[in-house]
């Protein structure tokens, strides 16, 4: 008949070895999804300073160039290096008779480097998203 040991005999430290790499890689995603986060903060940022600067506006050409450089002066300012990025304003609200309620929506779209996001050299990419909605003056003339 075999007998098991009963001392301890080095099992303590296998058992720190297997239970701390599953915690680090725990810690790497819940890292990952909080940047996600902060970086999807900036980009809802970027969205809303561009909305409010289109809709301040007196025209939509001045519009679409005040909304694109609000967007983007708010990514920088939080420093998000995105990728690829697209902001796109929808004017068409400069068209409605002024009295008549009208907005602007700005939408920002940021692709970020997931090694940005979580560990570096983590390959890969998400794209995060941000619409925004601002009404214009109902009474100010529209260019």
């Amino acid at each position: 008949m075999r007998r098991w040991p009963t001392g301890d005999e080095g099992s303590f430290t296998l058992e720190q070895i297997l239970c701390a790499i599953p915690l680090f890689i725990f810690g790497g995603l819940l890292a990952a999804f909080g940047m996600t986060v902060v970086n999807d903060g900036a980009v809802d940022n970027a969205a809303r300073a561009a909305a409010r600067a289109a809709s301040q506006s007196p025209d939509a050409a001045t519009a679409q160039v005040r909304g694109e450089q609000a967007a983007l002066a708010a990514l920088r300012q939080e420093d998000r290096e995105c990728t690829d990025h697209q902001v796109s304003i929808d004017t068409s609200g400069f068209a409605t008779e002024v009295g008549q309620p009208a907005s602007v929506t700005a939408t920002v779209r940021c692709t970020v480097a997931l090694s940005q996001l979580a560990v570096p050299g983590l390959p890969g990419s998400k794209t995060l998203d941000a619409t925004f909605t601002s009404p214009l003056d109902t009474f100010a003339e529209r260019g």
